[in-house]
């Protein structure tokens, strides 16, 4: 059967909505993301917990699904910040090719909506990967230094938080330690917690 909901858009309805019912206060912070995301608080709920971040993640999607339901599964919940990390799945065409500007487009589209709605944004570079596992014809490894090289002149320029998971994870050959991924771009719990050593103080200084 054909899947008519292409952003996914009821994966985080109803959790919305009891949130939303529970009328608590908007000193949480929203992660949005693909899988990264999504697994990241599945194996490391503690440090969601622990930091008031809850995840707006779902495996496999692209910038422009994010943007789809970023009003619906990050402005009406009232955060006080989210992160924002996106791009992979649109580099490895899990819905089609797409340029890198319009990768970068997307995102920044997000990031103008949160301010627009005086949601404090933390932009996050996109992981290394040298191969797309599920896609073995794409190159990924020039796609993802351009499109990182456009976001971190972005957050300089507007004075954003930018959290540079690239630059810190990189290997000589343009991939992530064996230690850190399952495939290429999948993390191991090793991974995760090299992330969070560079999130952390972010979401602290907020």
């Amino acid at each position: 059967m054909k899947n008519t909901d292409w952003a996914y858009l009821e994966r985080y309805r109803k959790i919305n909505e009891a949130l939303l019912n529970q009328n608590v206060p908007n000193n949480f912070v929203v992660g949005m993301g693909d899988s990264i995301t999504e697994f990241w608080q599945e194996v490391r709920a503690d440090f969601f917990e622990n930091n008031n971040l809850i995840c707006r993640g779902i495996k496999g999607q692209t910038s422009s699904q994010m943007l789809l339901r970023f009003r619906q599964d990050v402005v009406e919940l009232r955060p006080k910040a989210v992160v924002i990390l996106a791009g992979i799945n649109d580099i490895a065409e899990n819905t089609g090719p797409i340029t890198v500007k319009n990768i970068y487009g997307n995102i920044i589209s997000m990031v103008q909506l949160a301010q627009a709605n005086h949601i404090s944004v933390i932009l996050c570079s996109v992981l290394p990967a040298a191969t797309i596992p599920w896609n073995a014809k794409i190159n990924p490894i020039e796609k993802i230094i351009h499109l990182n090289n456009l976001l971190s002149n972005y957050a300089r320029e507007n004075r954003l938080p930018y959290v540079d998971y690239y630059k810190v994870m990189v290997t000589e050959t343009f991939s992530l330690p064996s230690a850190y991924t399952e495939d290429g771009v999948h993390l191991t719990i090793a991974g995760y917690k090299k992330m969070e050593n560079l999130l952390k103080p972010v979401l602290t200084s907020l």
